[in-house]
């Protein structure tokens, strides 16, 4: 199977690689929303359709196109990707030791219908140490993933447990888009 993935995010094409679909990458001309006055699942699920949208109108959807977004929640408010090392470190203390939500919205378009849907999976940091936090931002993993972490690298040390879907964490709920592609008969 081939889809256009509106996204350049290496993870969410390795994620589709690995279930044997070949994604053509097409980056969406939109611009993110990060506004506090909807629910962080409607961030998400906004930001996917969004992405969605944008290359549909400019690639058609003759292939299935996929568009996600990833946001990290805890305590009500959403973390992004980290600006600096700074930023990352402090993330990470809020996130030590307590438990965050991962939310990835996900809209698919083929054949001019649109399906859009979001997964939550709840994951669990240990206690971490500030000197566990600074060696971890030293790597660099932290600054381009949202909430300065990625379970599927370095970051999985981090975390104690989960409750949930684990492909959600690293970007892409495998099993919620096969359900997708399914509905919308693509595959």
């Amino acid at each position: 199977m081939k889809v256009i993935l509106a996204s350049a995010s290496p993870r969410r094409r390795e994620l589709l690689q690995q279930v044997g679909i070949e994604a053509e990458v097409c980056l969406a001309d939109f611009a993110e929303t990060d506004s506090s006055e909807i629910s962080a699942a409607d961030v998400a699920l906004s930001n996917a359709k969004g992405k969605c949208l944008a290359v549909v109108a400019e690639k058609g959807d003759k292939l299935p196109v996929v568009a996600a977004d990833t946001i990290v929640v805890i305590d009500n408010s959403v973390l992004g990707k980290p600006k600096d090392a700074a930023e990352a470190k402090k993330m990470l203390k809020t996130l030590s030791g307590r438990k965050h939500q991962v939310i990835t919205g996900v809209a698919v378009s083929y054949l001019g219908r649109m399906l859009y849907r979001s997964n939550v999976t709840e994951v669990y940091f240990r206690d971490l140490s500030e000197a566990e936090i600074n060696a971890y931002v030293l790597t660099g993993e932290p600054l381009d993933k949202a909430g300065a972490y990625g379970i599927q690298g370095k970051g999985a040390l981090l975390v104690e447990r989960i409750n949930g879907c684990y492909n959600n964490v690293v970007g892409l709920p495998l099993t919620m888009l096969d359900t997708m592609f399914k509905e919308l008969g693509a595959k």
